[in-house]
């Protein structure tokens, strides 16, 4: 392998390389010829998980929530990730910026409509009623639930864990390093390598439902603007179009690439919810936000341990209820991602301190999510109707019906409707890009074990692998293959979930070896005493 990789131009760890490249390349042939075989193992697989360990996920992320928390506030926060004279690379607004675009920005889009909606129709306690002020509250509380301190705790634990022991420690840029207390030099052998490998093939598999769910809003948004077929050949070009771009971006690097794309996003983005608050009902909205917050704050305990038990015990058919299709699917889902975040905000976060970096990443897109949702969350719940029949706007069959056409049916009730869904799809279609050059570059990161770009050819090559994966999976099953990986990576998120729970006792192991003060922080210490 490592004759084929000079002759390829390559500079990489030949071994993490051509394992995950020949994983992916597998699971596609494998779905080519044996589609549903795989989809009823996957399938019985997750309804497994899902039915017996969907407690495991609930309680682990509270956990996370709460031990990033006491490491932040507590006499940790004061260590520098990166020498004790470095300071942060980037400012604060464009830091913020790429968390937001290499994180949820996509999903965001997606779900800022439609989640509020699908709880506010079919609200997550069964005894509460459908469209009634109690369903509305409930349905942002769920929302924020699922997209605020808990998915970025998942996100945070693994990008301070990386940022710590790769700038604190100089250990390699690679997944493996967080386990250093625990595994010591064999995170450079076999174990170390197969870490790394189920860190970019989950990367992988975890970046393609979104760029799917990206195309099936794209798609759906060029049927309402232009009257294009809302079809796989549609969703193929999208995805053509879009890799280009990201490739595009891929080659330009970090600095010219993500960091540029990303500012010019999250511009347009807040362009886009101001004018939903001024050109909607901009006092209700703005009482919106502040009571979002409490039912937010109000909340968050009770929702971060209900496992909806009894409606599991209770039903026939031995599901696993609301919270299993829900919050363990979202918990999974983004813990697949984990890896490729977590890299990702390390490396444009090297010279904060511990506390800087957590409640950073933690509490700004937290916030932002917040105030996102509260515009265009109970903006299409008013108009849906609060307290009638949901039947106004037509958002609610919407959602129903195609969930992807949620924000643009949305549009349809504010003026220039032409314009502001071309400005929506234009974000998403960055997004999309932003989130898969961001995750290339996490992955060449990964195989190379260095912070400097390998060689352009390596890095288009995962750009180019992730839209083929997403472009393979629309072609062979339409729905159903996204559905379809929506199951292996709830499977999938099973392993990387409890890796990512032991990283954190490797975590806490190394920060007890820490010469923490009152006045100041002693230099790391060594290696070998972690």
């Amino acid at each position: 392998m490592e004759s084929l990789a000079k002759r390829l131009g390559l500079r990489t760890d030949v071994t993490i390389f051509f394992w995950s490249a020949g994983i992916m390349v597998a699971f596609l042939l494998a779905l080519l010829v044996a589609k549903e075989p795989i989809g009823a193992f996957f399938g019985a697989a997750r309804t497994w998980v899902v039915t017996n360990l969907g407690w495991f996920f609930i309680f682990g992320v509270t956990t996370w929530v709460v031990f990033l928390l006491w490491v932040a506030l507590g006499r940790y926060g004061s260590i520098r990730l990166g020498g004790e004279d470095e300071r942060p690379t980037y400012g604060n607004a464009s830091w913020f910026a790429m968390l937001f675009a290499g994180g949820v920005g996509t999903v965001l889009m997606f779900w800022g409509v439609a989640e509020p909606i699908y709880h506010f129709s079919q609200p997550p306690h069964g005894e509460v009623q459908p469209f009634s002020v109690e369903a509305s509250t409930d349905a942002m509380g769920f929302a924020l639930y699922h997209l605020g301190l808990h998915t970025w705790s998942i996100f945070t634990l693994p990008g301070l864990a990386f940022a710590y022991f790769i700038y604190r420690h100089k250990l390699p840029v690679r997944f493996s390093s967080a386990f250093y207390p625990l595994i010591k030099d064999r995170i450079y052998g076999p174990i170390g390598k197969t870490l790394d490998i189920f860190a970019i093939v989950g990367t992988l598999f975890g970046v393609a439902v979104s760029i799917g769910l990206g195309t099936n809003q794209i798609s759906a948004g060029l049927s309402e603007l232009f009257g294009f077929d809302d079809n796989v050949g549609t969703k193929v070009i999208i995805i053509v179009l879009l890799t280009a771009v990201a490739v595009s971006s891929i080659v330009a690097g970090l600095d010219a690439g993500v960091k540029l794309l990303s500012n010019i996003n999250i511009l347009m983005a807040v362009g886009l919810m101001l004018f939903v608050l001024f050109a909607g009902s901009t006092v209700f909205l703005l009482r919106s936000i502040v009571e979002t917050l409490g039912i937010y704050l109000s909340n968050i305990f009770p929702m971060s341990f209900w496992n909806d038990t009894l409606a599991q015990y209770t039903r026939e058919d031995g599901g696993w209820g609301w919270q299993g299709s829900w919050t363990v699917f979202y918990w999974a889902w983004t813990v697949t991602w984990s890896p490729f975040v977590g890299i990702f905000v390390a490396r444009i976060s090297r010279g904060r301190t511990i506390r800087e970096f957590v409640l950073g990443v933690m509490f700004a897109p937290s916030l932002f999510t917040l105030v996102w949702f509260s515009i265009f969350g109970w903006s299409a719940m008013q108009i849906a109707g609060i307290g009638g029949d949901g039947t106004g706007g037509g958002i609610v069959s919407a959602v129903q019906e195609n969930v992807a056409t949620a924000m643009f049916v949305f549009f349809e009730q504010f003026p220039a409707t032409k314009l502001i869904n071309g400005i929506a799809i234009l974000i998403v279609a960055i997004f999309f890009a932003t989130s898969s050059d961001s995750a290339s570059l996490v992955v060449d990161m990964l195989c190379t074990g260095e912070e400097d770009p390998g060689p352009v050819r390596q890095r288009v090559f995962w750009g180019v692998s992730e839209g083929v994966l997403a472009m393979m999976l629309i072609v062979l099953a339409g729905q159903a293959g996204l559905d379809a990986l929506q199951q292996v990576i709830t499977v999938i998120g099973l392993p990387v979930f409890i890796l990512v729970f032991i990283m954190m006792f490797s975590l806490m192991k190394a920060l007890s070896k820490e010469d923490v003060g009152r006045v100041k922080v002693g230099p790391p210490p060594k290696l070998e005493t972690l």
